[in-house]
């Protein structure tokens, strides 16, 4: 490392910061609240004290991104490490937070860590709607589990058909309970239902004027010219992703996606095992849903013709040719005996490798017209 720099660890949480700084003149810590005016006095006195630039690092975690842009509005550099990618040492057996900031400015130091690339509080806010959609899908998924599981314990159960159809409501509509307490529960576990039905409704609303507007419109239009890729979808990936340059191959974003087996090799012998599922579990989880819809042959639907509407020729030509490869590697593992999850998983890591294929020609395009 250049001579003159010094190199602050932070190890944050919600009320305190245990901060290490690591300068020409020796190690200094101490403590300080988690407050705006306590970091501005303690990024001042760092820069006072150090004859050359200042680089402070804490973990990425709870506390957010708000640390990052106070003190970088400051004038310092600060990196938000990747927790999972900080060497650990196997014999150390005490964890404090005094000794964790130490350890990050004697990491950052040394050049031992991996820095995530933070968001803007836009992307930021982007990446919130998505994922309160997402909370709000769970809430509803449990509402509906309560209600059905009250009426199993009465000896209520619908059999003329899918659950949650419109023949499926009119008969929850119908049920009556003589005993007044049942009837009030059953009212309740109602009307907690409908309310998740209208914040997800109104949030779908609100993610698809985010999606029409810039600068995301151009991108979730080349991504929805892919089958059983949304707009739902489409916003997931680009919200968690927020800048697909950053990957420099199809096989980097794999890895970051947890897409890519685990290997346990020494020598010789090569093991490999199932897949790492390390990196951002939300793009995954839309990437394995997705990955279902390559089950069925290649076709374009009418929703999928809307969304191709108005998007490039060479976009709906990848995606076609993605259709294609995709549904063959399906019935090809599906001939050789290969579990159906582990298809589906395979699918969805190569679907990744063409959304990043398409995404980089888009940024590309961008590029030239700009």
């Amino acid at each position: 490392m250049s001579e003159g720099i010094s190199h602050v660890g932070i190890d944050a949480s919600k009320m305190v910061l245990a901060v290490a700084v690591m300068s020409e003149g020796g190690l200094a810590e101490f403590s300080i609240p988690n407050e705006a005016g306590a970091i501005k006095r303690m990024v001042k006195k760092v820069k006072r004290g150090s004859s050359g630039p200042v680089v402070f690092c804490y973990e990425a975690g709870a506390t957010g991104y708000v640390l990052q842009r106070q003190v970088e509005a400051l004038g310092c550099q600060c990196l938000v490490v990747a927790p999972s990618l900080i060497p650990v040492k196997p014999g150390h057996r005490i964890k404090t937070d005094r000794r964790d900031a130490r350890k990050l400015a004697e990491l950052l130091r040394a050049g031992l860590l991996t820095a995530v690339r933070p968001p803007s509080e836009k992307e930021e806010s982007a990446r919130d709607l998505v994922r309160c959609r997402e909370d709000v899908l769970e809430d509803l998924s449990r509402c509906r589990h309560r209600l059905v599981k009250m009426l199993l314990r009465r000896g209520l159960v619908y059999r003329d058909g899918h659950a949650w159809t419109l023949r499926h409501r009119v008969w929850l509509r119908g049920l009556r309970f003589e005993e007044p307490i049942d009837q009030l529960v059953l009212e309740d576990y109602k009307l907690a239902l409908e309310q998740m039905e209208q914040r997800l409704r109104a949030l779908d609303q609100e993610l698809e004027a985010l999606s029409q507007s810039q600068p995301y419109r151009p991108w979730v239009g080349v991504l929805g010219c892919y089958r059983g890729v949304s707009t739902v979808t489409a916003m997931t990936i680009l919200t968690e992703l927020h800048g697909v340059e950053r990957f420099t191959s199809a096989r980097q974003l794999m890895a970051y996606l947890g897409l890519v087996p685990s290997e346990y090799s020494s020598a010789d012998k090569v093991a490999r095992g199932r897949i790492t599922k390390a990196g951002n579990a939300h793009v995954r989880r839309v990437l394995i849903e997705a990955a279902h819809h390559y089950r069925h042959a290649p076709s374009v639907g009418g929703t999928l013709a809307k969304r191709r509407q108005g998007q490039p020729s060479w976009a709906i030509a990848v995606a076609d040719k993605a259709q294609h490869r995709l549904n063959l590697r399906y019935r090809r593992l599906l001939l050789r005996g290969k579990p159906h999850g582990k298809i589906i998983v395979a699918v969805a890591r190569e679907l990744i490798g063409f959304l990043w294929a398409t995404l980089q020609q888009q940024s590309t395009s961008q590029r030239k017209v700009a």
